[in-house]
């Protein structure tokens, strides 16, 4: 016959194996996570958490995904076809004010990289200065209507710039004199293409010039993930900070590290574009509540969106 002693430590090795397993991911366990585009420096986390196994340790096989359009990550997490992607804060607040159920569960970047950009030559000292100018942006609505909230507290009126949608051909558009600036530019590579061929640029940050301070980066989920396999979403989210504090910590290794994966991005377009990014690593995957909250309300009172959502539909906390 056992003792109560022994029979008491049986049970409790048993109850702690039982917790460890509930808290880890299964070993092995393999998931999916989109990128929002093409690998480039604002990814290096990712990489660098692959590769020195901070996945693994956690139980986790990721397979990161290069999507074929930039609308397809936020809309296979909706339909429950990859596990995790990369979006943007305004895009996650707009899909949930459509019904999609998506939810941020980290930030990447903590702040945006998206500016307006202009050439150095040409004299602006504030945004106030682009009066009678053309503007250029790249996305319909968003920028835009960002451009409208920065000229207005600039203290400018709709009929005092022209503004044009040029898409993606930002940087071409301001070399060759077609737009006085730029909105929608990353500080952190369009600004740095456009001085390698040779010309200054300026920069005014929207976070400094009336828009709410957003995350350029989130990381996202289905709801139905978090509900189902809490344990493999924490574990994700556990590898992902490791990759960014080791990037944060060891950035020229962690260059390397993603440069050996990505041969082809070994130019100093890259190697620039991941030291302008370090900064913006910097405190994620933090994300705060009242960000989220400023921003939807922001993007609701200029009409970006017709239904604001709850914020516990839009972030998860990991609680």
């Amino acid at each position: 016959m056992k003792s109560p002693k022994k029979t008491f430590m049986v049970l409790l090795c048993s109850l702690a194996l039982f917790y460890g397993l509930t808290m880890k991911a299964t070993a092995g366990d393999r998931v999916s996570c989109m990128l929002d585009w093409f690998p480039n420096p604002d990814h290096a986390p990712l990489y660098v958490a692959q590769a020195k196994g901070f996945f693994a340790e956690e139980g986790l096989e990721v397979d990161l995904m290069v999507p074929a359009d930039p609308n397809d990550p936020l809309k296979l997490v909706a339909a429950g076809k990859v596990n995790f992607a990369i979006s943007y804060q305004p895009s996650v607040i707009t899909a949930r004010s459509e019904g999609l159920p998506v939810v941020s569960i980290g930030a990447l970047v903590q702040h945006p990289l998206s500016s307006i950009l202009y050439l150095e030559s040409s004299g602006f000292k504030s945004p106030a200065d682009l009066k009678g100018r053309r503007i250029g942006y790249s996305v319909e609505p968003l920028y835009r209507v960002l451009f409208e909230a920065v000229a207005e507290k600039a203290g400018l009126q709709a009929s005092d710039y022209e503004i044009y949608r040029v898409g993606f051909n930002l940087a071409p558009s301001l070399l060759t004199g077609k737009v006085d600036a730029v909105v929608g530019a990353f500080r952190n590579y369009e600004a740095i293409q456009i001085e390698l061929e040779g010309k200054k640029v300026g920069i005014f940050p929207l976070e400094e010039h009336g828009i709410p301070d957003f995350y350029e980066l989130v990381i996202i989920t289905h709801p139905n993930e978090i509900t189902a396999q809490p344990a493999r979403v924490k574990a994700f989210m556990r590898g992902l900070t490791k990759g960014i504090q080791q990037t944060i910590d060891d950035p020229k290794a962690c260059l390397e590290t993603f440069l050996k994966l990505h041969p082809d991005l070994r130019d100093e377009l890259n190697r620039r574009a991941f030291q302008a990014t370090l900064p913006f690593f910097k405190g994620s995957p933090e994300q705060k509540t009242s960000r989220w909250v400023e921003m939807q309300a922001f993007m609701f009172d200029r009409g970006l969106i017709k239904r604001s959502s709850p914020v516990q539909e839009l972030i998860w906390s990991g609680n």
